[in-house]
C-alpha cells in the first residue's frame, strides 16, 4: 500500500493553491465530456485532507449534466484545481486534479483506472 503524503498545487498562473494529503495510489480518467477534453486525471480524498492555501476570490464554480459536482476552475488561467461531489455512497469527497500537483514529477503518475463516465450519466 502506498503511503499518503502531503502534496502542493496549484492552477497555472498561482492565483490557486492548495495541499492535498493522498497516496496517489488510484488516479481516474474519465471520458465524460468534461473530463476528456479538460484532460484531467483525478484522485480523491476526503474534504479533511484537502486544504486550499490561497485564492477563494479567485475560483469559478462550474456546473454542468446533473449538476451535483462543483468543478472548481482558476478565473485567471481557466485550469480547473479540483472539484467536489458525492460518491455512490453518498459521503461527500473532493476530486484533485493529478496534473496540478507541483510537487511531483509529471510522468511520475499515470491513471490507474479508467472510468467510463461518459456511457455512465
Amino acid at each position: 500500500m502506498a503511503e499518503v503524503e502531503t502534496h502542493t498545487g496549484g492552477c497555472h498562473c498561482g492565483d490557486v493553491v492548495f495541499e492535498v494529503d493522498t497516496d496517489l495510489s488510484m488516479v481516474m480518467e474519465c471520458n465524460c465530456t468534461h473530463c476528456f477534453r479538460t484532460g484531467v486525471w483525478l484522485t480523491f480524498v476526503e474534504p479533511s485532507a484537502f486544504r486550499l492555501l490561497k485564492g477563494e476570490d479567485a475560483i469559478q464554480e462550474y456546473l454542468f449534466n446533473t449538476r451535483k459536482i462543483r468543478h472548481f476552475i482558476c478565473k485567471t488561467c481557466g485550469v480547473e484545481t479540483h472539484g467536489e461531489g458525492a460518491g455512490p455512497d453518498g459521503k461527500v469527497n473532493i476530486a484533485v486534479n493529478v496534473r496540478c500537483l507541483t510537487d511531483i514529477e509529471p510522468f511520475s503518475v499515470a491513471p490507474t483506472m479508467r472510468y467510463d463516465g461518459l456511457h455512465t450519466i
